[in-house]
This record gives C-alpha cells, structure tokens and sequence, in this order.
C-alpha cells in the first residue's frame, strides 16, 4: 500500500477570451496527483494533506472524497486558506503562480498516521519552501525509517519559490539523499547538480539501493539503479495541458513496483506503463481526471 503526503491545493487554470484571463478551478498538488494516479492504476492508496474550511477546502474535500482512496487523511484547518495555484497555458504547456502566504498546505500534522500500514511512504516537495513543511518532512523521514517503509520523493524542484538558488538546494538535499525511489525531470536534475550532461548529473545523485528515476519529455524516461540502467521511450502526443504529467507518471509506477522486487523486468515494465499515463495526463485539462 502506498501513502502519499503533502499538499492539496486549487489549481486555477487560466485561457485568455476576448482578451480576458478566465480561470476554472481544478483539483491538485503534485502528491495527491501521485496518490490519485497510483490508485487509478490498481494500487491501495492513502494520501495526507490539509486545507482550509473556506469554500476551496470543501471543494477539495468532496474532489477527493470522490477519489476513493482506501485511506484519507484530509486534515481542515480553521486558521489558514487553502493554497492556490494559478496556471496559464501556452500551446498545452504551463506556467505556474503560487498565491501562498501563511496557508495550509504546509502545515501538516503526523497524527493519527500509523506509517507501518504502508509500503511505499511518498512525500511531496512543494513544503520544503517553509520552515513548518521541513520540520513536518523531517519528521515522516524518521518515522518510515523508524517504520522500515520505502520512502519515495519527487523533486518537483520549484526554485522560484526561494529567494536564493542555494537555498532551494539547500532545503531538497537532505531528502534527495534520504529518498529510495527518486524522481527527477530532465531540466530538474540538471539544475540541482549545476552539471551540463544527465550522465555528470546521475553520478552525483546515485548510491547503492537507490532507484533514480529521469523523465525525459516526448523522449520518454531513464532509470539508475545498482547495476541496472536504461531508456524506455513513450508514444509522441500533441499536449493539451501539462500539469500533472510527471505526476501521472510517478504515480502510476509507484503503483506498479509496490510490492515487487526491483528487478530489470518490473523496473521496465512499470516505465512502460507510466510513460503512457504520463502521455495520457496531457490529453485533458487539469492534473486529473476522476472517472
């Protein structure tokens, strides 16, 4: 089973009409984007994330009551709004502006988690921005290790939310070197490590028992792991709307490797799967789609 941790948010995606910036509000946040993607792809989920109790928060809590997560830790919180995103596209990809201040999202509480119930512990990155997400973050690391649990992260490295380069890499390191299962995009890796090549930037990243994963855009994906190592391309699309996609991605092979050794065969046969529901998270608006 697997537990997906972190934010819950309002993604507000915007189109220009008659010169006039119209927004629709959807469902999102990267981990719960993972959770909903791993369960759609056959997996038992849990995901745990806050929101306000204004009228966003509820809107969120009824989107992923719908989900059926087999385990749902929606935490309300009477003080602070819940976060918003506000996307614009531009021929399917997007551009992203978080309205943040002194919200929900990353002040989250561990209570009432028991973290033996779950394989596969996912933490989200986006509450390494604050000092209350990293005391939280820090705080799920030592109790899936304390658990003996796998823990998987995705960088989702979003520098703009820092207001020093170095203390954006500052704040993801710790986890980056902690995570079994990680995820990096192509330009994501290449930022961190302040390498040319994705070859450089892997040697800096890997060590023993580590799974690194790379998307690699309509190129597909790569994987690192011990001695094991490869390509596995994905069918070419015209995108719609991007968000979600790596999500989609992590999620489904998240649900495809749990419980399973991580063998060549399963590591591969996994990408296959989430290469296409990557490419299929671009069809549509928004991270996702409930059916």
């Amino acid at each position: 089973m697997i537990l997906s941790i972190g934010e819950l948010l309002v993604d507000m995606i915007g189109e220009t009409v008659d010169g006039t910036p119209n927004f629709k509000a959807f469902g999102g946040g990267a981990p719960f984007n993972v959770a909903v993607n791993a369960k759609q792809s056959g997996a038992k989920v849990g995901f745990v994330g806050r929101v306000g109790s204004d009228p966003l928060g509820k809107f969120l809590l009824g989107f992923s009551n719908k989900v059926g997560f087999d385990y749902l830790n929606l935490q309300i919180d009477e003080v602070r709004n819940t976060t918003i995103a506000f996307v614009t596209l531009t021929d399917g990809e997007r551009d992203f502006a978080f309205f943040r201040h002194k919200t929900a999202d990353y002040n989250l509480s561990t209570e009432g988690i028991d973290f033996s119930n779950f394989d596969i512990v996912h933490l989200g990155s986006l509450m390494l921005s604050e000092k209350e997400g990293v005391a939280f973050a820090k705080k799920v690391v030592k109790k899936v290790r304390k658990a003996g649990k796998i823990l998987s992260f995705d960088v989702n490295f979003r520098k703009d939310l820092y207001k020093d380069f170095s203390d954006a890499v500052k704040a993801y390191k710790p986890f980056i070197e902690e995570a079994d299962i990680l995820k990096f995009s192509d330009d994501e890796i290449l930022d961190f490590t302040g390498k040319s090549t994705i070859e450089e930037a892997v040697k800096l990243i890997e060590k023993p028992n580590k799974l690194l994963l790379i998307t690699l855009g309509s190129k597909g994906s790569s994987y690192y792991y011990n001695d094991l190592s490869g390509t596995i391309p994905t069918e070419k699309v015209k995108p719609v709307d991007t968000t979600g996609a790596g999500d989609a991605f992590f999620g489904c092979f998240l649900a495809n490797v749990d419980g399973k050794e991580l063998t060549k065969e399963n590591i591969e046969n996994a990408l296959i799967l989430a290469n296409k529901k990557g490419a299929d998270a671009t069809q549509f608006k928004g991270a996702v789609k409930l059916d």
